[in-house]
């Protein structure tokens, strides 16, 4: 079976989106699955977060998607069992520019992924936090979207932006992209916020459809909620993933449980 390629995307930054796409590549490793996560935002924050030296590495996204390298060429091994990763170095700053640069611009993920499909069950891509031309991409090569979104104040604001970008490459460039779910992360039960952002967020996607992007459905918000953590945010600068770091932490049995959620999309 053709692995299913899941687009982990939110323009707003600080959101947990490469903790997220991070933390649930590995839960389902972790579970037995093969998965290959692809770094797609330049800043390279996964490659670095899997233990990686950005500067060490001389084949990357970056020359797969701007010298037409193939992507075998460029995947690794990470630490953790069935995880391989498709790294970012330091040029990937330059792929946006580029990109606007060619014929075929938003399916260049896409072919370069196309050959790889057969290897693996799951293909996670981290998306910049923006709505430029890689994460194009990366929705171009997709089946689906997971939208970490922050359990903040206005967190809904930028939402309806990325619903209308989802429905404008379902018209024009992949008919058959669907909403994943949306991530309630650096969540605090505590807080009289959190709580209310919550209501918020799925009473939105308990709406009729109103034209901004997917239609709605109730299940469209994801039951596991992220905690906010000190162990998730200590992680990345050993490294190391949080099933790894902490398997006992909140954060590390949180993944696990999405991981299972979206097993169950199938």
């Amino acid at each position: 079976m053709s692995a299913r390629i899941i687009a982990v995307s939110n323009q707003k930054g600080g959101v947990g989106k490469t903790t997220s796409a991070v933390s649930l590549a590995t839960a389902l490793a972790v579970a037995g699955h093969r998965v290959l996560l692809v770094d797609l935002d330049p800043q390279g924050h996964a490659t670095l977060a899997l233990g990686f030296d950005k500067s060490a590495l001389t084949i990357s996204i970056y020359e797969v998607l701007a010298e037409d390298l193939s992507a075998q060429s460029a995947i690794a091994q990470s630490r953790v069992p069935h995880l391989q990763v498709l790294p970012a170095n330091q040029h990937a700053a330059g792929l946006e520019l580029l990109l606007g640069q060619v014929e075929q611009r938003e399916t260049k993920l896409r072919d370069a992924l196309a050959p790889l499909r057969d290897r693996y069950d799951y293909i996670l891509i981290d998306c910049p936090p923006s709505l430029g031309l890689l994460t194009l991409n990366a929705l171009t090569a997709a089946q689906s979207v997971l939208v970490p979104l922050q359990c903040e104040f206005l967190a809904l604001e930028g939402l309806a932006q990325l619903m209308q970008t989802i429905q404008l490459v379902r018209g024009r460039l992949n008919p058959g992209l669907r909403l994943e779910g949306v991530l309630l992360t650096m969540y605090d039960g505590r807080t009289n916020l959190t709580r209310e952002i919550e209501r918020e967020v799925r009473a939105y996607f308990q709406a009729p459809p109103s034209g901004l992007g997917l239609p709605r459905t109730p299940g469209a918000v994801f039951q596991t909620v992220i905690p906010r953590s000190v162990r998730l945010a200590e992680a990345p600068s050993h490294g190391i993933p949080i099933s790894e770091y902490d398997p006992g932490s909140t954060g590390a049995l949180a993944y696990a449980t999405l991981a299972q959620e979206v097993l169950a999309h199938g």
